[in-house]
């Protein structure tokens, strides 16, 4: 991830220590006893980046709960985010007077059936992606690009974003995207919105990934 944000985010990726580390008091508390053995070594190698990415700012370790709906909930005056997929897990932070928010996202690289793709793609979406050169899933690149979106979008606005809420435009030679919120969305926003979000992506090693910043 480091190689698709900008210097004042700071970001850590995990290595094969961090899904069995060790979580915070209210950390574990959040993630509860019941959880699956999965869903464990997942927020378990997240937390340990998100601190790891704080302590690359120069920051004392912190606890990163979880919100009602398992968004991560930073400390004040910190924005971040945390991905994880199968075998990957990274987590980017930047104090807030940097940067307003920031989203990272990693996903398998592979092809995405018919039907999952409808769910993601707008119809002028797939027509594009269909266009772009062969060797590349890029509804795949493109879903993990509305993902990024979506964090970015969250905690600065408070809402949730659906998948064809925003239309997403890839760049395969720049290695960029750019979103555009649906106007509805921008309308219904509680707060002033960002209508246009830029990002980077890179497809290796079998993941795809993608990171996007707001700035002040």
């Amino acid at each position: 991830m480091r190689d698709l944000l900008p210097v004042a985010v700071a970001v850590a990726v995990a290595g094969p220590a961090d899904w069995t580390g060790q979580l915070l008091p209210a950390e574990r508390d959040c993630l509860g006893e019941r959880a699956v053995e999965t869903r464990r070594r997942d927020f378990t190698a997240g937390r340990v980046c998100a601190r790891r990415a704080m302590a690359a700012l120069g920051l004392s370790p912190a606890a990163v709960p979880s919100a009602a709906d398992r968004s991560p909930v930073w400390p004040a005056g910190v924005v971040g985010t945390i991905t994880h997929t199968r075998g990957y897990c990274a987590a980017a932070a930047a104090r807030a007077t940097e940067v307003r928010s920031v989203g990272i996202d990693a996903e398998q690289h592979r092809e995405l059936n018919p039907g999952v793709r409808r769910l993601i793609c707008l119809p002028e979406e797939d027509e594009r992606c269909a266009r772009l050169p062969v060797g590349t899933s890029w509804p795949a690149v493109l879903f993990s690009a509305k993902e990024t979106v979506y964090k970015v979008w969250h905690p600065v606005v408070g809402t949730w974003l659906d998948f064809h809420d925003a239309l997403v435009t890839l760049d395969p030679e720049a290695g960029t995207f750019t979103a555009r919120i649906a106007p509805s969305r921008l309308d219904a926003a509680p707060v002033a919105a960002p209508a246009r979000i830029t990002g980077r992506f890179t497809v290796d090693d079998g993941l795809v990934r993608t990171a996007a910043v707001l700035l002040p």
